[in-house]
């Protein structure tokens, strides 16, 4: 018997294997601080509470992502090294359509993270960078039918500003840690984005892309059904 088929989940944790039926949803393992063996253990159990949905689990330690692929048998596993995420079964089919844009190659890490959330919760999306408004210009004919938009920038966080000044779907900013002394790991972004006068925009927290692909996938719900 293995360290992680012996590990009770009991003995640490308390699965809430009905959440997607309760709120569209399902728990998703937060592997930061956990060990290797809880962070396995924890996935198995939610594939096998809720086996109609994959089991995600985000900001994995390397342990976990190079030891996931080998540990389910013959579900399918996704690791994503960018993002630190590992998705375990089969994804369902994508529906409606997100739009994922990043200020620059700094953010796709939590770019990345949005896209797999967005992935296991069955939502389809697109990743656009834009860095700069000429480039942004460029992109626009590949957003204009998206149902919900995540802007994930760092620095002086101005980018979901404008983007929120040319596109009719609700815009989501993402502020990263991404950024000089002063942007105080996201602080600063965080701060601007908070404080921008365009109307609409849902903020959430520093490198928070799990919580902006929820918010987008319960759009995605609204819209076109649970």
């Amino acid at each position: 018997m293995t360290e992680t088929e012996a590990l009770r989940v009991a003995d640490y944790a308390r699965l809430d294997v009905a959440r997607r039926d309760r709120t569209g949803v399902p728990e998703v393992v937060f592997a930061q601080a956990k060990t290797v063996a809880q962070t396995l253990r924890l996935l198995a159990e939610l594939r096998a509470g809720d086996p109609g949905a994959p089991a995600l689990a985000t900001r994995c330690p390397e342990e976990v992502l190079a030891a996931a692929p080998t540990a389910f048998g013959t579900d399918p596993v996704r690791v994503d090294e960018v993002a630190r995420t590992v998705t375990v079964g089969p994804l369902p089919p994508p529906r409606g359509r997100v739009g994922v844009l990043t200020a620059g190659t700094c953010d796709l890490p939590v770019a990345r993270e949005c896209l797999a959330t967005l992935a296991a919760l069955g939502v389809g999306a697109t990743l656009v960078g834009v860095a700069g408004i000429g480039r942004l210009f460029a992109q626009l004919p590949r957003l204009h039918d998206v149902d919900c938009a995540l802007v994930v920038a760092g620095m002086d966080g101005a980018l979901p500003s404008v983007v929120a000044g040319l596109l009719r779907a609700p815009v989501v900013r993402v502020p990263t840690s991404v950024g000089y002394g002063v942007a105080s790991g996201g602080v600063t972004t965080l701060g601007l984005m908070l404080s921008a006068c365009a109307p609409g925009l849902t903020v959430v927290n520093i490198d928070n892309g799990f919580g902006a692909a929820v918010h987008a996938a319960k759009v995605i719900n609204a819209v076109h059904g649970d």
